[in-house]
């Protein structure tokens, strides 16, 4: 009973890490000029979060051991929500500037917590289903914010609103905290979770480490790349409205969303590394839909099969942690793949958006397809390695 019911408050928290996500790409192309900044400065705020959230993903291990899952995801949800409702009553970009510290570090433990709890205690169906859950968030998003954007023309309204949801949640996870320990104490896999501090030379040094950071570099840096500027994409490229871009844009994350939802029933057939090679392929013709010189008529289909090639590939690999390095470096493995996915939600959106005050956002589905081209080879290096190591 206890197992079942954090299992569902593990869904909650994983809406809770995807309602923020896509805020600020769909608010932003009506953001930036009631500000009077440049609109490449997104690229900024985004870099600062993300910033945030690799530095807790990054001694995630450290503040799990001493505080457990329950607390770091109560506060983590709690720093959350503060950060958004900070924002939805900003005004200037420094203040944007200063929310985004704490919307980022309140992302980074719970998320490698959270996901080194279900690779090692649930099949990969829950894995995908938990992402899922993140997708819900991240596609509900959009829709919040374009209804406010359309009908009351604010985007602080939008942003207010998903920071009081977020507060409904950091409720249940306060009153949950109990539960954690009572959970600990009946299941003898636990000590799994939380094992002795390991160096960080020795998980670097540890077989395809390197391989898998990459890997996970490359893949966010194509879902926040996509998620962040595809919006202006349809705005300053395709003379898409921005209130329409915003609606079109959450098609993305349901792409997202229903490709993991999808995605569990298909880890009955297919292996995690046929789901990680199945979602890049779809990636690369969502890409080229885009790239095809059809007018609008490719769009809205090109966002969505994008989004639904992104499915399996996050949950695939995570899911994959505990048996490529073993369940003893799992949570120390975890929390360095979650940094380094963030250091690619970090660095290549605003380098992306500086490019395009050079070039333009034409370049947008070629700036995917060449990353894509990487995480693939990345991947496919990883798995050799790991199979070279079980012979």
């Amino acid at each position: 009973m206890v197992s079942t019911i954090l299992l569902i408050i593990i869904y909650l928290s994983f809406i809770s890490l995807g309602l923020p996500d896509s805020l600020l790409g769909s608010a932003w192309p009506s953001m930036y000029g009631g500000l009077n900044i440049p609109l490449h400065y997104a690229g900024y705020i985004s870099m600062i979060a993300a910033g945030g959230t690799v530095i807790s993903s990054f001694f995630s291990e450290r503040i799990i051991r001493r505080l457990g899952t329950g607390v770091v995801t109560a506060l983590s949800v709690f720093m959350t929500a503060a950060a958004l409702l900070g924002i939805s009553f900003s005004s200037a970009f420094p203040l944007l500037c200063l929310w985004a510290v704490p919307l980022g570090l309140g992302a980074g433990s719970v998320d490698a917590a959270l996901n080194n709890y279900v690779a090692l205690h649930y099949k990969a169906r829950h894995m995908s289903w938990l992402h899922c859950f993140w997708g819900i968030g991240a596609s509900l998003g959009p829709i919040i914010m374009s209804f406010f954007l359309i009908y009351k023309n604010s985007w602080n309204l939008g942003y207010r609103t998903i920071g009081l949801l977020q507060c409904c949640l950091v409720t249940i996870l306060f009153i949950s905290i109990s539960l954690w320990g009572k959970n600990k104490s009946q299941n003898n896999n636990e000590k799994n979770e939380t094992p002795k501090g390991i160096s960080f030379k020795e998980l670097f040094h540890t077989a395809g480490v390197k391989q898998i950071l990459i890997a996970f570099f490359c893949y966010c840096s194509i879902e926040t790349t996509a998620g962040l500027w595809g919006s202006s994409f349809l705005v300053m490229e395709k003379n898409i409205p921005p209130e329409i871009a915003a609606q079109w844009i959450s098609l993305f994350y349901i792409g997202i969303t229903s490709g993991r939802f999808i995605s569990g029933f298909l880890t009955l057939k297919l292996n995690n590394r046929r789901m990680v090679r199945l979602g890049q392929g779809l990636i690369a013709c969502g890409v080229i839909a885009l790239m095809l010189p059809v007018g609008r008529l490719l769009l809205l289909p090109g966002f969505f099969i994008i989004g639904l090639g992104c499915a399996p590939i996050f949950p695939s690999l995570l899911h994959e942690t505990p048996r490529n390095f073993g369940s003893e470096k799992s949570q120390a493995i975890m929390g360095i793949q979650m940094a380094s996915a963030y250091i690619g939600t970090t660095f290549m959106p605003p380098i992306f958006g500086q490019i395009t005050t050079y070039l333009s956002f034409f370049i947008f589905p070629f700036f995917i397809g060449i990353t894509l081209i990487l995480n693939i080879i990345m991947v496919e290096l990883l798995n050799k390695r790991i199979d070279k190591t079980r012979v």
